[in-house]
């Protein structure tokens, strides 16, 4: 009976997973490699790489993205270690929100670094105030920084991945190892980098995949910062070109192909590199308290860190209670009406219904879906569940932007899915959408559950008569609800906030989600940008309900569900 189910779902994932990702990339590689004869040709691909516009856009994205894992790097794993190994003031206070800069999508993070470093921005007033700009004289940072401006908002938001990865890395370092290599003479920052930094090393880099894939796809930040030479937004503008036009298909499958080939080098490179821990009796390593001038070091980082990482939460906070804001340190007029509007204004309401149903349908399916794959991957012996293991994973390695393309390039007309054609009405295709970008976080949290739970349980309840689904339903799901809760809430939360597949499929304003009728609202006129920082705000409070309650839930493991 077990065998039987299993096999089913490995068959169902197969057939999920075969027309909703491996067929919409088929789609985009058939756009970029197959000419109008249906013969093989890479004279697509090699106009795309002769194009200076295009050349210049995929370099710069990839500058982008490296530059934004340097920066999140560099900012998530001093945190994660002083956070994991030292006792320091405030230690509790800053811990609690390192989390916070994930509650905002980027690209409304950007809203409010634009207003803030813009040319007639909070800076510039600063700086006129304190007698270094001449009354009049404006410095337009974001015009001479772009690149600069998009890779720190992008690592700002991003850096508390790295630090999820880097502290469920060091979760799981055996204090025996490092305790060897101090009696040996091995301390302090040599100790770190060649025992503890190995040790974690698998962890880390899988949280850099992740970020870096991020980046190198995100198409919202840019957007808003009007910053058109890079890949993404270049394939965005050629949207309408699709259907005559083989330069976008042929640019989507070099993107496609740049981040297969760094998730796979990074899996292949790094992920191989696992060190076993033998079975320890400590459960994890004595936290240590520094010397006072130490200590107020650390916290000066943790507080620099946080206070420039929730800078772009400011901004948009600041943006959404004030009636006007130019050229003034400070808005000159508070109000909450934006935040009354954007609940109530005709054209927002229906992008929050439409964004809560949208994830609640995807958040049922990724459930469904990943407490079986889970079960087949963790507890039954089915030949080939490795596969449907890296098959579950896939969709971390493939970016948001290049999926969303698929799917519109497998639904034009005469084509097998035509019928789901976005124009019309694109529910179902942004709930499946939602749903094959979210499942990994749902099959990861279902696994662990799975693996932390004794099967022994499950056996003795099939001694006494009860069918394997009927032990998994009545005793092992109760026990790993937890990380079922913490999984969905994840699912649920990202869905809420996904960009590239909501700007891209939603075309029509009765099914805008809300993160299109914030990029919508953003570009009017008038009280547009205040509108869309008010329901900015509102996503913000929202994720942050959730991020609460993942890490009651699940702790330093929430960074497992990161993992690629």
């Amino acid at each position: 009976m077990s065998r039987w189910l299993a096999s089913l779902v490995f068959l169902g994932t197969l057939a999920f997973f075969g027309c909703f990702l491996l067929w919409p990339i088929a789609q985009i590689v058939q756009g970029g490699f197959i000419d109008a004869d249906g013969h093989f040709t890479l004279g697509y691909i090699a106009a795309v790489l002769a194009n200076p516009i295009y050349r210049d856009g995929l370099v710069t994205s990839f500058l982008l993205a490296t530059t934004t894992t340097i920066l999140s790097v560099a900012l998530g794993l001093p945190l994660a270690y002083f956070a994991d190994r030292h006792r320091f003031p405030g230690r509790a206070f800053f811990v609690a929100l390192i989390l916070v800069p994930l509650v905002l999508p980027p690209f409304v993070g950007a809203i409010g670094l634009r207003q803030i470093f813009g040319q007639y921005g909070a800076f510039n007033a600063l700086l006129q105030h304190a007698g270094l700009l001449g009354a009049g004289h404006t410095i337009d940072w974001l015009a001479h920084g772009r690149f600069w401006g998009i890779a720190l908002v992008q690592a700002l938001n991003l850096y508390p991945v790295i630090y999820l990865n880097a502290a469920a890395a060091l979760a799981n370092v055996d204090p025996a190892m490092e305790e060897a290599a101090a009696n040996l003479g091995c301390t302090g920052l040599r100790r770190f980098r060649r025992v503890t930094l190995p040790l974690m090393a698998p962890g880390l880099f899988a949280g850099g995949t992740i970020v870096f894939i991020w980046a190198f796809t995100e198409l919202g930040v840019p957007l808003v910062f009007d910053y058109g030479r890079v890949a993404p937004v270049q394939v965005f503008s050629l949207l309408k070109e699709m259907s005559g036009n083989p330069a976008p298909y042929a640019l989507v499958s070099i993107m496609l192909g740049a981040t297969v080939l760094f998730y796979a080098l990074s899996k292949g490179v790094f992920g191989r590199h696992r060190y076993e821990m033998m079975a320890r009796a400590t459960a994890a390593p004595a936290t240590r308290t520094l010397p006072l001038w130490r200590a107020l070091l650390v916290s000066l980082l943790f507080a620099g860190v946080l206070a420039f990482a929730l800078l772009p939460h400011v901004g948009v906070i600041l943006v959404a209670s004030s009636h006007d804001w130019y050229a003034t340190l400070l808005p000159t007029q508070f109000t909450l009406d934006n935040f009354r509007l954007a609940l109530g204004h005709e054209f927002t309401v229906s992008a929050i219904r439409n964004s809560l149903k949208y994830a609640a349908l995807a958040t049922v399916l990724d459930l469904v879906l990943g407490v079986a794959i889970a079960w087949t991957i963790v507890r039954s012996r089915l030949p080939g569940r490795q596969v449907l293991d890296a098959l579950t994973m896939l969709p971390l390695a493939v970016p948001g932007l290049v999926l969303a393309f698929g799917f519109l390039a497998m639904t034009q007309e005469g084509r097998a899915f035509a019928f789901l054609n976005p124009i019309e009405n694109p529910t179902l295709l942004l709930v499946i959408a939602y749903s094959v970008r979210r499942l990994p976080y749902v099959v990861r949290a279902a696994a662990a559950g799975f693996e932390q739970t004794s099967i022994t349980l499950e056996e003795a309840a099939q001694n006494l008569g009860a069918t394997p689904w009927r032990a998994t339903r009545r005793i092992t799901l109760p026990l790993i609800s937890a990380n079922l809760i913490a999984g969905g809430l994840l699912a649920f939360a990202f869905a809420m906030l996904e960009v590239s597949d909501s700007i891209i499929l939603a075309q029509k304003q009765a099914f805008f989600p809300i993160t299109k009728a914030i990029f919508e609202l953003f570009q009017l006129l008038g009280d547009g940008k205040y509108l869309a920082s008010a329901l900015g705000v509102w996503a913000m409070a929202f994720l942050s309900l959730t991020i609460i309650a993942l890490g009651v839930l699940l702790g330093k493991k929430a960074g497992a569900l990161f993992r690629s």
